[in-house]
């Protein structure tokens, strides 16, 4: 019977840890698998961790005190049920940005299995009385395992990923007939790889980075697993959080091009200051060779201000630029919009996406396909029937327009001015945002306020982030009740539909909590 709990005992210790060293991975994945960023996640997660969901092993620790008093079968027994229940009560739950089972992920998965299976050696060997404490101070502590077995496979993954590098490198350099094109700015990356794709694709062949495949690694994978000899165009990503992450995406692939979307406050947290963003930005300029050329975003008055060494060609919807959007119409089926080349040449155009800022990011790809040979009329199709990219100011036929992700001051405020434009009973749904360190709550103050004026009903979600917004609202002059405040977004869903009917009713979803936070 003794050797049938002790087993029930490791098998319950062993399933706690696996069903959490999955959740705390992802954490990880989340994080770039860099250490003081997960040690930093830690830091400002410390709830999390010490939960009492988390911290239920330590009745494992007090059956000690029980150790002369109880049979010791009933001890191990007690013990398996605590941990299976603490296993049970941490399940993973289900994510916007699932965990993604790379061959890193399951090499960190083995290491953790190693150290596991250490560890419940030494419990079988502790057992009965340390053991017991042993095994319930180890299963309040997997967040601890999981970052040192990705501190121990740190060596071999900066070897592996040098290796990646190396090969990518050689790619590119047999391809010298491949134009590189490389897209960074605070915000609008996304989107402007997107739409400069469509439009190139009148008369290339273009490859870009998938989805938000823009750090080094991302891109270095587009490389190895997606460009063919039939590609004439490579659009790449470039974001950053750091000092010299462009930079080192811009040695890889030596774009011939350049764009730079938008400068704003945003990733904060890591990159310590707005002068930092800015140098990081531009290091995509300063890797651009002289024969090339940087486009840039001249409503931006960050980067007006900046000089760059190669030529440059501006575009802008308010600014003076060499490519301007102008006589810009909105409406619920999306925007009209004149656009104005150098040599004064026109073109009017239609397109289904929604808000002035796309607009602005449509000229900038309209200008980059313009000077590498794609004429205004060209234009006229693609860009009538380009889509809005998932999350970014997508209007939803059930009357929502989806904007969850990752919000920036100046994209909010965009939004928010669509919002407006509507004759609709008009709700703002938003956690408001984050990363933006010592700065994120003014700005969300800040944009409370902005917000009073543009929508009818505010939802905000989560008791962290609500409370500047809501004081900005009221400083705005917003109605209290209609403020709602909602623990989860589910719940402030739920307000939403039972507010009273009142004609057409239009939702923004403005920005979507990372499942890190």
């Amino acid at each position: 019977m003794e050797h049938i709990m002790i087993g029930a005992l490791l098998v319950a210790a062993a399933l706690n840890y696996c069903l959490q060293a999955v959740y705390f991975t992802h954490m990880l994945q989340l994080n770039s698998y860099r250490p003081e960023r997960y040690k930093k996640w830690c830091t400002d997660n410390d709830r999390k961790l010490v939960s009492w969901q988390r911290l239920l092993p330590f009745l494992c620790v007090l059956t000690l005190w029980l150790y002369d008093r109880v049979p010791v079968e009933v001890l191990y027994g007690v013990s398996a049920g605590v941990l299976l229940l603490t296993a049970l009560l941490n399940i993973p739950r289900k994510a916007k940005k699932p965990l993604v089972i790379t061959a890193r992920v399951k090499r960190l998965f083995i290491t953790q299995g190693v150290l596991l299976l250490a560890v419940l050696a030494l419990v079988w060997w502790l057992l009965p009385q340390r053991g017991l404490g042993v095994v319930g101070l180890f299963s309040m502590i997997i967040w601890l395992w999981t970052g040192l077995a990705n501190y121990i496979n740190l060596p071999l993954e900066k070897k592996i990923a040098a290796g990646y590098v190396k090969d990518a490198r050689r790619r590119l350099e047999e391809r010298n007939d491949l134009t590189v094109i490389g897209v960074t700015g605070s915000y609008g990356k996304t989107s402007v790889k997107t739409f400069l794709a469509a439009l190139l694709g009148a008369r290339y062949n273009v490859l870009m980075t998938p989805g938000s495949y823009n750090t080094t690694m991302g891109v270095v994978r587009t490389i190895r697993e997606m460009l063919r000899p039939s590609h004439q165009v490579f659009i790449a990503e470039m974001g950053a959080k750091n000092p010299g992450d462009i930079a080192e995406i811009c040695d890889l692939v030596h774009p011939a091009y350049g764009i730079i979307t938008s400068i704003g406050e945003q990733h904060l947290e890591t990159f310590g200051s707005l002068d930092n963003i800015i140098k990081t930005k531009f290091e995509l300029a300063d890797a651009v060779p002289a024969e090339g050329t940087v486009f840039l975003n001249w409503d931006n008055e960050y980067i007006r201000s900046r000089e760059v060494a190669v030529p440059v060609v501006t575009y802008a919807t308010e600014q003076e630029a060499d490519y301007r959007a102008t006589d810009i119409t909105v409406d619920s089926h999306g925007c009209q919009f004149t656009l104005v080349a150098p040599d004064g040449e026109t073109c009017r155009y239609t397109t289904r996406l929604l808000g002035v800022h796309n607009i602005q990011n449509l000229a900038g790809c309209m200008a980059v396909a313009h000077r590498l040979g794609v004429s205004l009329k060209e234009m006229i199709y693609p860009v009538r029937m380009l889509k809005p990219v998932e999350h970014r100011l997508q209007l939803l036929p059930n009357g929502y327009i989806d904007d969850a992700y990752n919000s920036n001051p100046a994209g909010f405020r965009s939004a928010l001015d669509t919002l407006s434009g509507f004759a609709a009973q008009r709700v703002l749904v938003t956690p408001g945002m984050v990363e933006l360190g010592d700065r994120q709550e003014a700005l969300n103050r800040e944009l409370g306020t902005y917000a009073a004026t543009r929508c009818d009903y505010a939802v905000l979600v989560g008791l962290r982030q609500a409370p500047p917004l809501r004081e900005g609202l009221l400083e705005g002059g917003f109605p209290e009740d209609r403020i709602f405040v909602a623990a989860t977004l589910q719940e402030g869903l739920a307000y939403v539909n039972q507010l009273p009917a009142n004609g057409q009713r239009i939702v923004l979803l403005e920005n979507d909590l990372p499942d890190n936070f």
